[in-house]
């Protein structure tokens, strides 16, 4: 593989392209500000405008999520998995029918494998910009979202009508419901009342992995965060791992899956036959199964980062306590 077409499978964080309209609260004072970055597959946009940057799926999707401080998102809740880590600001993330079943603040690093079948939310309580970097599975991940009641409610009143077809139409800028598409129907109280309502206590210490602890735990070897015997233990149809400076031996790697690395911290160098790139955070890279590599920090201090595998596993949970 040459530079070039290894560049084209790296998508820099400072070419991400955002889209400002991408779900139904796009205009709800509030949660108005929300720039979705669509990396890897399709993702879960609801609107036309949004930019993919790598249409191809390893099995799973890669996506963002960028806000200011105290912008939100919409209550939602997925049938596929929904993986957040933390790679700018201080985030709240919060679940329930309302939102106040339970809650929990992450801060950079920290990764967030979110129970499916559940509402949830989140928002920016930082001070500054915020960015949270997502995987969702499955190649098709688009399917599985599904709004709280109160937030169609709550678009319909400031002009966004979501359709059965999953795409949005604003009647501020004259559009209409196609004569053939009929508007998404919200759920049913039967329905409702069936969707968990877990507590902190009982989501965190199964969900949520600490990046300080993960930076402990890969000090010699690489941290299994996501996998059915991982320190989170599910088979969302990826595994996660974390590594940093100590985890890697200067030895080559290879995987017979296809492999995405999300650096957090520090820079790393890529290696393999033929050239070389230099991962910052922020980037995604894409390597395709059975690609031998070469792994390393390429500077002095912090370094760490995520890498996401693919496997033969369903593209939703199937181990929880909730």
């Amino acid at each position: 593989m040459t530079p070039t077409e290894m560049e084209a499978r790296i998508v820099r964080y400072g070419e991400l392209m955002p889209c400002k309209t991408a779900f139904i609260d796009a205009h709800t004072p509030g949660s108005d500000q929300k720039e979705n970055f669509t990396i890897i597959g399709g993702g879960v946009s609801e609107s036309a405008d949004q930019h993919v940057h790598i249409r191809d799926t390893p099995g799973f999707n890669i996506g963002a999520a960028g806000q200011p401080p105290k912008c939100r998102n919409s209550l939602h809740t997925h049938t596929t998995a929904e993986v957040f880590f933390v790679l700018k600001g201080r985030w709240r993330f919060f679940w329930g029918r309302w939102g106040t079943a339970g809650e929990v603040t992450l801060e950079e690093g920290d990764i967030f494998n979110i129970p499916t079948g559940i509402f949830r939310g989140f928002e920016n309580i930082g001070t500054d910009y915020g960015m949270i970097m997502a995987v969702l599975g499955g190649d098709d991940a688009g399917g599985g979202v599904t709004w709280a009641p109160q937030v169609i409610e709550d678009a319909a009143d400031h002009g966004l009508v979501l359709g059965e077809n999953g795409r949005l139409y604003d009647t501020k800028q004259g559009q209409e419901l196609p004569d053939n598409v009929a508007p998404m129907k919200t759920l049913t109280e039967d329905l409702l009342e069936r969707i968990p309502e877990p507590t902190s206590t009982e989501v965190i210490p199964q969900y949520v992995a600490r990046y300080l602890d993960l930076m402990g735990l890969s000090r010699n070897a690489p941290a299994k965060v996501i996998a059915e015997d991982g320190i989170l233990r599910d088979k969302p149809g990826f595994e996660i791992d974390f590594v940093s400076r100590g985890s890697l031996k200067g030895e080559e790697i290879e995987f017979q899956d296809n492999v995405v690395l999300m650096p957090v911290r520090g820079h790393w160098k890529l290696e393999w036959e033929g050239g070389s790139a230099t991962l910052n955070p922020g980037d995604t890279c894409l390597l395709p199964a059975n690609f031998k590599h070469l792994l390393a920090p390429s500077m002095t201090g912090e370094a760490s980062l995520y890498r996401i595998i693919s496997n033969d596993d369903p593209a939703g949970p199937t181990w929880t306590n909730l």
